[in-house]
């Protein structure tokens, strides 16, 4: 079953590929179809999979290989996954999907260069970028003490993704003990709580605080949206409304192992296909890095060109060499690898 959701504008590209002709893209993942035909290989003992894609371009066909451990299926809803991803899509309504775009979003129109884009037509192809973000990004990863369920965390984890930024999040859901203590010592008495490798270590509690933090720090040019304005009138009554639309992540569950390198995932906030992988990470207190991935990041093109494909969310766990994109396929690979006796 196919299931529509457009936190995006309507994406309009026509896709050829070997099992399908034409189809018109609307969804959540901004990303070209990828076909079901399928390349094996076996890579330090692991079976990989590759999905070629073929598209127009130039008037040529590009062919690509996929780096996934799964084949992507874009805009698919899997079997006995619609009740879970409609709930984890209503903050994407509540928050006015706030965060799916850069700050200072602007498209141009360009010469197709066969890169990343959510559009093509004829020779050209829709370029995103930001007028306002420094070209400079943080050298490291912010570290974020937090949970997915706190309506709190959700204010900062939206300023994160509109700045494009990457956060080192180490959860502490209730009931979590490494994480909580390991923040408690640096000063920690709420949550979220930061640490700024790129500033002195710099550690600050208070969502508003951080929120206005990064935006001073990382965002140049780039204001604070309505939906985060400190004191805002539906600032707050919209990010509670988000977080209790699914209570989920709000209590630890002891994990069998953890990894000795964080996990990467990329995505946008108002994902919710990744809200559900980013439930498990938190119950689990798995240690993970989060790049985000608004509309206009450049990180969508560096993913594109390196992996040949763009959805979220996709991860990858450097402790196993696992690449995979589908949130039902990389919730199962945590929990088999990661997850409760």
């Amino acid at each position: 079953m196919l299931v529509w959701i457009a936190p995006d504008p309507p994406l309009l590209s026509a896709v050829k590929t070997t099992t399908m002709t034409t189809m018109t893209n609307i969804g959540v993942s901004n990303t070209r179809l990828a076909t079901s035909v399928r390349h094996h290989r076996v890579d330090g003992g692991r079976r990989r999979h590759r999905t070629t894609t073929t598209r127009a371009v130039g008037g040529g066909d590009d062919k690509r290989a996929v780096l996934s451990d799964t084949t992507p299926q874009p805009f698919t809803v899997r079997e006995g996954e619609l009740g879970k991803v409609a709930s984890a899509a209503l903050p994407l309504v509540l928050r006015f999907a706030t965060g799916v775009l850069i700050g200072g979003y602007s498209p141009s129109l360009v010469d197709d260069d066969g890169g990343y884009s959510v559009v093509r037509f004829g020779n050209k192809m829709l370029k995103e970028r930001s007028k306002t973000l420094p070209a400079t990004r943080p050298s490291e990863p912010i570290v974020m003490y937090e949970y997915e369920g706190s309506p709190y965390c959700r204010k900062v984890r939206d300023a994160a993704s509109l700045l494009d930024l990457d956060i080192l999040f180490k959860p502490c859901p209730q009931g979590s003990d490494a994480f909580r203590a390991e923040s408690k010592a640096l000063g920690a008495k709420t949550y979220p709580f930061m640490v700024d490798p790129n500033n002195n270590s710099l550690a600050m509690g208070e969502s508003d605080d951080i929120v206005e933090y990064l935006f001073e720090r990382y965002g140049g040019e780039t204001k604070i949206p309505f939906l985060l304005k400190r004191d805002g009138a539906l600032t707050n009554f919209t990010a509670y409304a988000a977080a209790v639309s699914r209570l989920k992540a709000l209590r630890a569950r002891k994990a069998k192992t953890m990894p000795e390198k964080p996990l990467v995932l990329y995505t946008y906030e108002i994902s919710p296909f990744s809200k559900l992988v980013r439930e498990v990470l938190t119950e689990l207190c798995i240690p993970h890095i989060v790049r985000y991935t608004p509309r206009g990041s450049s990180k969508r093109d560096s993913l594109y060109a390196r992996v040949g494909h763009f959805q979220v969310p996709y991860l990858e766990d450097d402790n196993t060499g696992a690449r995979m994109f589908e949130s039902k396929d990389i919730v199962a690979y945590i929990e088999k690898t990661y997850g409760s006796d």
